[in-house]
């Protein structure tokens, strides 16, 4: 049963707070630099949608932890699950023992990913290692080398999802060579094009870059290993690829004997309205990382497989935390949540938002385009509509205009904003948060 309770922004103090300029200095004193922060927002209590600051300002979440709190923050199933569990056993590592909620959470999931051969499972802690293993798998199961990833995708930050990464220059620079062996096709960009071809045709084009530009001159397909697609970028901007692409992508794939890996670690776990976003296309990938929404916080990650594929040896790769027994308490809690009805939820909201948005493009002489599925929604601005010159600076006072407001969202991409809420929020928020941004888009259009 959906518990959500409306609760909209109430700030009663100018932004940042008191309290929060004196724990943003001392973040800067004792922090890494490399943090990134888009505005003082110093979080002290969440609830379903909404943050509280140490000031007692109170936000409305359409970041959600990078799409990570997705049955809201501190549901109380979830709270409850993680309190009982830690009062029992807090850790124990299925790399030495066998744990019954391991087999439950690995058995949840075999049922939920498509395809008729049953999964296997491996428990990792974050996406990047689950993208990680999922490279270490590919490798020894096909034995072959090298990998083929997209522009503008995310894997992670670890070297061997940092060398799939091909997102922002700054991700790689300073860190030396990387693992060797992968190369980048353009993903297909339905708005913009990519590499000079145009929208309309973009997907096969894409699918011909790599047969003639990669397979035929730079690398043997045979020497392929696997391919990894995020089925709806995330930090490359909330840009899906489309149905047809993905289906010939698999196509290709299974011509050659390559793995095909979908990164569903921002898309997945119910987001776009299925359970993965790879459904909306119909296909069959031989692996799935999973991470983020999938434990409503806690950190976990699974890479999940075919189990046809996933045919190594004991030893051959393994974890201390992976499948902690807190993590999997939560992400049990956190599937029933889901099935029970903050999927559909997903997708019903998706549509009020999605309706409310499509003309904005006609109101708003910034935005470019709206995208997505589900709560994972996309926002392109722009400088011209005509042009499609990438608006980054007005993404950036509409992302400041936002908190101003107490409306918590993110960029993605180099101008875009991104909308992934909690799955469990309701109508009033949702358009409590696009009346803000509508009012911000105005407001910083009147400028410009």
């Amino acid at each position: 049963m959906l518990t959500t309770e409306a609760k909209l922004p109430r700030l009663i103090t100018s932004l940042p707070g008191p309290k929060a300029r004196q724990w943003v200095e001392l973040d800067h004193q004792f922090l890494s630099p490399s943090y990134t922060r888009d505005y003082p927002l110093v979080a002290a209590r969440g609830r379903g949608a909404n943050v509280e600051d140490v000031d007692g300002n109170t936000f409305l979440d359409f970041a959600a932890g990078i799409a990570v709190v997705s049955t809201g923050h501190c549901h109380p199933e979830v709270v409850a699950a993680i309190q009982k569990q830690a009062a029992e056993l807090i850790h124990m590592s299925g790399t030495d023992f066998y744990y019954s909620g391991l087999v439950e959470l690995a058995r949840r999931l075999n049922d939920i990913v498509p395809g008729v051969e049953p999964k296997r499972v491996f428990f990792t802690n974050s996406g990047t290692e689950a993208v990680e293993a999922a490279m270490k798998l590919a490798r020894y199961h096909t034995g072959r080398e090298k990998f083929l990833a997209f522009t503008g995708c995310f894997h992670g930050r670890t070297f061997g999802s940092l060398s799939l990464t091909a997102s922002k220059s700054v991700q790689r620079k300073g860190f030396g060579m990387l693992v060797p062996g992968v190369f980048h096709a353009p993903y297909p960009n339905t708005y913009r094009g990519t590499w000079g071809f145009p929208p309309e045709t973009v997907a096969a084009d894409s699918i011909k870059f790599i047969e003639d530009a990669l397979f035929r001159r730079l690398v043997d397909p045979s020497e392929i290993a696997a391919v990894f697609i995020e089925p709806i970028q995330g930090e490359g901007g909330y840009l899906p690829a489309p149905a047809a692409f993905l289906q010939k992508l698999q196509t290709l794939c299974r011509k050659h004997g390559i793995l095909l890996v979908t990164d569903e670690v921002q898309s997945g776990m119910g987001r776009t309205g299925k359970w993965w976003a790879h459904e909306h296309a119909g296909i069959e990938p031989d692996i799935v990382c999973a991470a983020k929404g999938i434990a409503s916080g806690m950190p976990l990650g699974a890479m999940i497989s075919r189990a046809s594929v996933m045919d190594w040896k004991p030893g051959a790769h393994a974890t201390t935390f992976g499948g902690n027994p807190v993590c999997i308490a939560a992400a049990l809690a956190t599937m029933n949540l889901l099935e029970n009805g903050y999927i559909a939820n997903a997708a019903k909201m998706g549509e009020f938002l999605f309706a409310r948005m499509k003309d904005w493009p006609a109101r708003f002489r910034t935005v470019g385009d709206v995208r997505g599925k589900g709560l994972m929604i996309g926002i392109e601005f722009v400088r011209n509509q005509k042009t499609k010159e990438k608006g980054s600076e007005i993404r950036e006072k509409i992302i400041q205009a936002a908190f101003q407001h107490g409306l918590l969202v993110l960029g993605a991409g180099g101008n875009g904003v991104r909308l992934s809420p909690p799955l469990m929020i309701n109508e009033e928020q949702a358009d409590c948060a696009l009346g803000i941004l509508e009012t911000c888009i105005a407001e910083v259009e009147r400028t410009l």
